[in-house]
């Protein structure tokens, strides 16, 4: 899906994509998005932040609260670090500033979609704690919880190696791209959101000198 307000720019972004061989869909609002989006399961949105009814993001951060976890990268202008922190805080999973290589957003796409399409079981229960890929929900106790696309996307990982540690770099060559830091904190950073919004009693336990594990023994 591309929600793109720029007539010239959504065409050129949207001919690319299905030059790549996916099956695109487009808005030029978030109105019109919302209501797309509402009647069919997507892989990945990419979303111009600044449209014509709104930030891009106050709708991806409602809808994650929603329990939406459908990954998505933002286009924008806005190149400052408190911009591109803002987009990863109300819940985007990739940044991209304009003007950018079309080429270089297919890949991020294309990175991105391979992740919610993976060939996973459809619903991975641990305990009270359920996944379900399809629907890209998770519920605790039966109530949903409110995850972005890489929380969901990490959870989706860990939970398919249920009982087994996961070392940080097995989680950034899954949940993120070839050019994300293995020394940075970012899988740190999302593991604590994570156990924030699984709450109590703890199932995701750090492994020490090994990485994380989801279920399994103490």
């Amino acid at each position: 899906m591309v929600v793109e307000d720029d007539d010239d720019l959504r065409l050129a972004v949207t001919t690319e994509l299905a030059g790549a061989g996916l099956e695109v869909a487009q808005a030029a609002d978030i109105a019109a998005a919302d209501l797309v989006l509402a009647d069919g399961r997507f892989d990945c949105v990419v979303f111009d932040r600044m449209l014509p009814d709104g930030d891009a993001i106050n709708y991806v951060h409602r809808r994650r609260q929603e329990g939406w976890a459908v990954p998505v990268l933002f286009l924008t202008a806005r190149d400052t670090i408190a911009d591109v922190v803002a987009g990863f805080e109300h819940g985007g999973d990739d940044y991209l500033v304009k003007p950018f290589a079309v080429a270089e957003m297919t890949a991020r796409v294309l990175t991105l979609g391979r992740r919610a399409g993976s060939g996973r079981p459809s619903v991975l229960r641990l305990a009270d704690l359920e996944l379900d890929s399809a629907r890209r929900q998770v519920r605790r106790a039966g109530v949903l919880l409110g995850l972005t696309g890489k929380e969901f996307a990490v959870l989706e990982f860990l939970m398919s190696r249920t009982g087994l540690a996961v070392s940080r770099t097995d989680l950034i060559e899954h949940c993120w791209d070839s050019s994300t830091d293995p020394m940075s904190n970012v899988v740190d950073v999302v593991i604590k959101r994570l156990r924030g919004k699984l709450g109590e009693p703890e199932l995701l336990h750090t492994v020490r000198g090994r990485g994380y594990r989801i279920g399994g023994d103490e």
